[in-house]
């Protein structure tokens, strides 16, 4: 057993804080719109913080770290260039801002409305398969995680049966998540997730501190040091010997960022829950520094953890690590769980317990937002529809409440029974792909261009499926095969997107009405929008500039260009240098200790920020819930490709 007393009473804390959190936020779940995406009654705040821990998870974690282990400081330097896109999606409200206004409760709803209802079954259930086979690997991964970091033993007998640890521990992370959903669906979803994140980011910052202190900074550098001349944990420009986590993998990522905005729905409920389009657009552009104390830590700690295993200081560590890695063969595993061991030989009580808390606040948050997500698409986008008429609000929500069960059990046993191949991340990027690969294409189309048709998205869609479950299948038969997962996607993104233009192009031209689609002009919806001043630039329109800005949103945009633009000037100046100079690893390892320390201080400054900002919004939405009206209409049957509350809202005032 690896943890103390105190370590346990600390993860035992926090788990009450959780069902607190629960118990106090279930009462406010009225409707099916409280179900699905909270009422539409977040600020951006809570809303950027909770759908930053949901996306986050105990999963995420350990593929970062996996990765980091990997590529070290180097894939870093890529990221600069890599902001200056995030910050371009988020800050244009690229794809958010318009999903929002047309007030789909999920993505498929929109291409009812935007498309077909045949479409939207085919899209719902294609996307709702993708999810649940990406999501299969997440309850595998986190028990493991918790069997090998805190010790526990493989087996122990109870009342003379052997019982196996491995699926017990899935069942109880499963069971709580599935209580946080039950109890009050997104509502439960949102206010428990903001508080894991508080905790959760306040952990990432105190231990990158410890390990600051207790690690030399010429020590990092001699251990990186130890990676081959090729694979460089250090110089960015000397990593063409680096496999999988490469420049190749960054560029597809970058391209995917664009494409593929919020395409993947595995926090879905998130998209619809904020209280305007506006909101939804600030909560993206703060996720550009809600995102530091995560990354800091997903980034240094793998970084502590090669330089122990290959620092001669460290040799006894490493050996006890190795000694315990070699009893397992599954090498995809071996990878994964090199991190957290070296963790549990480093960490000092207290923080060994505040690390457990945070895995487990990062498994229940993500598994009760992907259960919410595909358990609700389920209903929503493929019984629902073929049904032909919606449900009653008590019905309805007791059929969302048994397909995440469904959910439930299906990752159970596919965790159970599935043997991984790949790095996580790359088993993430072939799996979404079955619905990414395509998705983007008909959402950026449906969005943004009145003459994209239905056939044309039926054939992105099609196109995009077909090359991911090629790789799915190909990367299964032979275990090396020369095209991995990132790779796949890639393929899969530009295919989907050249058939949808093509398709288009080829059918017949009809303008579709995006002013009914997205509520604007005649169709605008009382207090959807609040208009704060007016935007006589067109360079700042260009630049997300709106006219619900308040001056504090400008703040909050101008200081974001400057960040973002500053690295990207030391990007461009660094690049060019380093490709006319040969840059000594000394001199790297004096940027990045720069790097670091900047990135600590803002951490922590993030960290109060989005803290008091969350409380903020949290009081807000729980006292908007309080007294709202609910519609049991709003609950995301399309008519005429219009929701059907709009529609009888319509004949009313008629």
């Amino acid at each position: 057993m690896n943890l103390t007393g105190l370590d346990w009473l600390i993860v035992v804390g926090m788990l009450v804080v959780m069902l607190s959190g629960v118990w106090l936020s279930k009462g406010y779940m009225r409707s099916v719109a409280d179900f699905l995406a909270a009422g539409r009654t977040a600020g951006r705040y809570i809303i950027s913080m909770a759908s930053g821990m949901a996306g986050l998870g105990a999963v995420s974690i350990v593929g970062m770290m996996e990765m980091n282990y990997i590529a070290g400081f180097s894939m870093t330097w890529w990221g600069f260039a890599t902001a200056i896109v995030v910050l371009f999606v988020t800050a244009t409200g690229w794809v958010v801002y318009r999903f929002r206004e047309t007030r789909a409760l999920t993505l498929a709803q929109f291409f009812e409305m935007r498309y077909s209802r045949n479409f939207r079954i085919f899209a719902g259930f294609l996307a709702f398969f993708s999810g649940i086979v990406n999501f299969g690997i997440f309850p595998a991964v986190g028990a493991r995680f918790f069997i090998y970091f805190c010790g526990l033993p493989w087996r122990f007998d109870v009342l003379g049966l052997s019982v196996p640890t491995f699926p017990l521990i899935m069942i109880i992370l499963l069971g709580i998540s599935l209580y946080f959903v039950f109890s009050g669906g997104q509502v439960a979803v949102i206010v428990t997730d903001f508080v894991q994140s508080v905790f959760v980011n306040f952990v990432f910052v105190a231990i990158v501190l410890l390990l600051l202190g207790m690690f030399r900074w010429n020590q990092i550098a001699e251990g990186l040091a130890a990676a081959p001349a090729n694979a460089s944990l250090i110089n960015p420009f000397h990593t063409s010997h680096v496999e999988d986590f490469n420049f190749w993998y960054f560029l597809i990522g970058v391209i995917g960022i664009i494409y593929s905005t919020m395409s993947w729905q595995g926090s879905q409920g998130y998209n619809s829950s904020a209280k305007s389009a506006h909101e939804a657009k600030m909560a993206a552009v703060l996720g550009n520094w809600r995102a530091f104390p995560q990354n800091i830590f997903l980034l240094f700690v793998p970084i502590v953890a090669y330089v122990v295993m290959h620092h001669v200081a460290f040799s006894d560590t490493a050996s006890h690590v190795q000694s315990v890695l070699q009893h397992v063969s599954n090498k995809a595993i071996r990878s994964q769980l090199t991190v957290p061991l070296v963790l549990t030989r480093i960490l000092p009580p207290g923080f060994m317990g505040a690390f457990t808390a945070v895995m487990l606040a990062a498994f229940v948050t993500t598994h009760d937002t992907y259960l919410h997500s595909w358990g609700s698409i389920f209903i929503q986008d493929v019984v629902m529809p073929i049904r032909g008429r919606p449900f009653e609000p008590k019905q309805h929500i007791r059929y969302l409440r048994v397909a995440i069960i469904g959910v439930a059990l299906f990752i159970f046993g596919f965790s159970l029974l599935f043997q991984q191949s790949e790095y996580i991340f790359l088993f993430f990027a072939v799996t979404a792909a079955i619905f990414v690969g395509g998705s983007g294409a008909v959402i950026i189309g449906g969005l943004y261009w009145k003459y994209g048709t239905t056939a044309a998205a039926w054939a992105a869609m099609i196109t995009g499926s077909v090359i991911a479950v090629a790789g799915i299948v190909l990367n299964q038969i032979y275990k090396d095969f020369p095209v991995n997962g990132q790779w796949f996607w890639g393929i899969a993104m530009a295919a989907s997107s050249l058939v949808y233009v093509l398709v288009s192009l080829l059918g017949k031209r009809e303008a579709f009405n995006m002013d009914a689609l997205l509520h604007r002009g005649k169709y605008a919806i009382e207090g959807e929008q609040k208009v704060v001043t007016s935007v006589r630039s067109r360079v700042l329109e260009t630049l997300g500039f709106g006219p619900e800005f308040t001056r504090g949103d400008k703040i909050i945009y101008v200081v974001t260009y400057a960040w973002v633009f500053l690295w990207f000037f030391v990007f461009v100046i660094g690049t060019i240098y380093n490709l006319l100079h040969d840059v000594p690893d000394s001199t790297w390892m004096s940027f990045w200790k720069i790097y670091t320390l900047i990135n600590v201080a803002l951490a922590i400054v993030v960290v109060t920020w989005f803290t008091i900002g969350g409380v903020k919004d949290l009081r807000e939405m729980v006292q908007k819930l309080k007294v709202m009206k609910r519609d049991s209409r709003d609950d995301g049957f399309v008519v005429d490709h219009r929701s059907r509350a709009e529609v009888n809202e319509e004949q009313q005032g008629e």
